[in-house]
């Protein structure tokens, strides 16, 4: 069963008189266990797109289905629910909280869903990447490829269905990107995740199971 569906996306943007169609009539299904990647030039509607495949927008037309749910018109309190459930997200500015440690950081979607279990969950995921040490630092004390740790297992400590990460490797070094994407993969294949990963990077792109290349707001190949 195909896990992620898009039909016919549209998402169009005001500004002032003028109407500017960002993504146009995309379609894209998604299997289970897929790694995904969306590349394509600056402004071609890449993050756009994930961010309406993940239920973070919504779009201006189309439908979204994520195991044959239609998260379209989903709700707020209830999309909310659902993403952080199954969703797991990792962007390129990490998006730590910075009055939380490292720990608190990864342990606040399990406990926004009640699991009282949140703490030896997030100590486990540390110590499986290596930042058992860090713990109780805040995000002001971490190095950017400990950050990006940090926020990869913030994002898997639901165990998730689906992980979205835009442009993830973009604010390191190319050592600690390519660590960030083993990561990744490893934690996909350990966990059967389907991973939807948005890059300019040629070196993570070759690593695909499929890429879909955007230009100009439509699918240019790759899309199914």
């Amino acid at each position: 069963m195909t896990i992620l569906r898009a039909e016919q996306l549209t998402k169009t943007f005001t500004i002032g008189d003028q109407a500017i169609n960002v993504l146009e009539d995309v379609s894209l299904n998604v299997e289970p266990d897929e790694f995904l990647v969306i590349k394509g030039s600056s402004g071609s509607g890449k993050t756009t797109l994930l961010t309406l495949l993940s239920g973070l927008d919504r779009p201006t037309s189309g439908r979204v289905f994520i195991e044959n749910q239609d998260i379209t018109d989903m709700p707020e309190d209830t999309l909310a629910a659902f993403r952080n459930q199954d969703i797991g997200y990792v962007f390129q500015s990490f998006h730590l909280v910075p009055g939380l440690t490292a720990q608190e950081n990864i342990m606040f979607p399990a406990e926004i869903g009640g699991d009282r279990n949140a703490r030896e969950k997030a100590a486990r995921l540390m110590d499986r990447v290596g930042l058992g040490h860090r713990r109780h630092n805040f995000s002001h004390q971490l190095s950017g490829g400990e950050k990006q740790r940090v926020a990869i297992c913030r994002a898997l400590v639901n165990e998730p269905k689906l992980i979205f990460a835009d442009e993830p490797t973009g604010n390191l070094d190319s050592e600690n990107g390519r660590a960030i994407l083993d990561l990744l993969l490893q934690a996909k294949q350990e966990s059967r995740t389907t991973l939807v990963l948005v890059t300019h990077s040629p070196e993570i792109a070759e690593r695909a199971d499929r890429i879909v290349t955007l230009a100009d707001g439509r699918i240019e190949n790759g899309g199914s």
